[in-house]
């Protein structure tokens, strides 16, 4: 990361941001690279000084994985914006609007950047089958964070459910209703579709996407950067990046992961069947490897199919850490014991 990150600072200076931090970074780098997470923050900021960083906070759960007395979360907040966190993308697992009140204004008493996020799940275009995530219901979230004050929104979809179709409906929407509030759009490309949805998401009024460097995207990581890149290249909605300075870094990248390969998890093509279980992209691949550890790797098709029973039976939720982490744990229960969602109500 040190090395590519003066080649980053002069590449990527028309980025709105990197995404630096969330809640995996921050306890990975303590619990199993055991080094410390404001240390590494310092070292990457003093490389890049010209390029905003921006990091996930989970609300009351800040960057842990149970809600926090409300000081831990202030006085967290204003460590991070001290050691260079500029941007915070504030959500709630559950778009819980008085749990995102409380991260709100802990990042707005820390100086930073408030982006205030709903996460998408179901499909806007089909209420029949989610009838609980109806264009209203992302609406009205919005409605009550745009009345908080908020800097920018964010739209947060961890599984990769957002589809073209339903990115033009929702985006627009949005668009309409606050003409000027600026709009951030984050999806995972498990399906394949990604792509496709970003470029429908800024055709729709949506100001940025999160992406990333093309040996690094796809599937349960972010949209293709150099194929969205080419694509909007010498339309209204031209990025400025050069496509050869994405090459340049992707090659870096390219070599680094080959590095590493043998702690990839193996996921090599796009899995259309996200649509049916739901599967956040930063959950899947810890998932399948938890599911391989337990004897389970065999009936990673049964594991998925019980993800989308375990969720039913849960009452259909938003899933993100940590909510999801409960469905995926219930359906490696349900697959070891052999119980069906039946079973499991009975």
């Amino acid at each position: 990361m040190e090395r590519i990150a003066p080649t980053t600072a002069h590449a990527l200076a028309g980025a709105f941001a990197l995404e630096m931090w969330g809640g995996a970074t921050f306890d990975v780098a303590m619990r199993f690279l055991h080094e410390d997470p404001w240390d590494r923050l310092d070292r990457l900021r003093a490389l890049v000084p010209n390029i905003p960083f921006q990091m996930l906070l989970r609300g009351a759960n800040a960057v842990g994985y149970t809600s926090y007395p409300d000081n831990v979360v202030y006085e967290f907040c204003k460590q991070a914006r001290a050691h260079g966190v500029d941007v915070f993308r504030v959500f709630d697992s559950l778009n819980y609007v008085e749990n995102l009140k409380l991260g709100i204004d802990a990042v707005r008493q820390a100086n930073g950047v408030v982006e205030a996020t709903v996460c998408y799940t179901g499909d806007v275009t089909n209420p029949a089958r989610h009838p609980k995530y109806t264009l209203e219901y992302y609406l009205d979230i919005v409605d009550e964070l745009v009345a908080l004050d908020i800097h920018i929104l964010g739209i947060k979809d961890m599984a990769g459910l957002l589809k073209p179709r339903a990115a033009r409906l929702l985006i627009g929407a949005i668009r309409e209703r606050h003409p000027d509030l600026p709009i951030h759009v984050h999806t995972h490309d498990t399906a394949g579709a990604g792509v496709a949805s970003m470029i429908a998401c800024v055709e729709a009024g949506a100001d940025i996407i999160d992406l990333a460097v093309d040996s690094m995207s796809g599937v349960t990581s972010q949209p293709c950067m150099g194929a969205v890149v080419s694509a909007l290249e010498g339309s209204e909605y031209d990025t400025g990046i050069p496509p050869e300075t994405v090459h340049t870094l992707n090659a870096y990248w390219e070599q680094t992961r080959l590095l590493y390969s043998c702690f990839d998890p193996g996921v090599k093509a796009a899995d259309t069947s996200v649509y049916a279980h739901e599967m956040p992209g930063g959950q899947y691949t810890n998932l399948l490897f938890q599911a391989q550890s337990l004897g389970l790797g065999s009936r990673w098709k049964d594991v998925k199919a019980a993800y989308a029973e375990a969720n039913r039976i849960c009452g259909d939720l938003v899933k993100v850490t940590p909510s999801s982490k409960v469905v995926g744990d219930m359906a490696q229960f349900m697959v070891s014991n052999h119980l069906s969602g039946d079973d499991v109500l009975e």
